[in-house]
């Protein structure tokens, strides 16, 4: 069964068809939209700020989502997928963004929709990812335009994946 904790009376609220792995942990001020996903070993800290998720958003398995204290809250819009033992911390994600496995995304930073954050890649504190783009790197930089296929065949292509992988497990837990 998940570690879902309240922190001050302020529990996690789930939309509908939502699925969350037995070994996750979810506390605090946190709202996940519908057809979302957490895996395996994942964490989601809303305890020093708030957190919120849209709809068809998956955590997969070893991310960590947090904020920090009374300074930055974390956004994720809808149809965002965040990469296995990825970190986003206190930072503004756009709808239909990827990012990659590893990844770290700092306080202040604001990616935009359409984008890959691709794996390894560090998006440091107040870094603005434009639209339609690929940052990759350490600091993390505009690489090339993302192509129309991309945002169809990885963003939108992984994002639903998720709602699929989640219904194979919905009804084991």
């Amino acid at each position: 069964m998940p570690t879902i904790l309240h922190v001050d009376g302020t529990y996690p609220t789930f939309g509908t068809n939502c699925f969350i792995a037995p070994n996750a942990t979810i506390v605090g001020d946190v709202v996940m939209g519908n057809d979302g996903s957490i895996w395996f070993n994942a964490v989601i800290r809303g305890d020093v700020n708030s957190i919120r998720m849209g709809d068809k958003v998956n955590i997969q398995d070893g991310a960590v989502i947090h904020c920090t204290f009374k300074k930055t809250k974390t956004i994720l819009g809808n149809n965002v997928s965040v990469g296995h033992n990825a970190i986003i911390h206190g930072c503004t994600i756009h709808d239909n963004v990827l990012v990659g496995m590893g990844a770290i995304i700092m306080d202040n930073a604001v990616v935009h929709s359409n984008t890959i954050i691709a794996a390894g890649a560090v998006v440091l504190e107040g870094t603005i990812c434009e639209a339609g783009s690929i940052y990759a790197g350490v600091p993390a930089k505009k690489v090339k335009t993302i192509q129309e296929d991309q945002i169809h065949g990885e963003i939108d292509r992984i994002a639903n994946n998720y709602v699929r992988y989640a219904d194979w497990f919905r009804d084991q837990v």
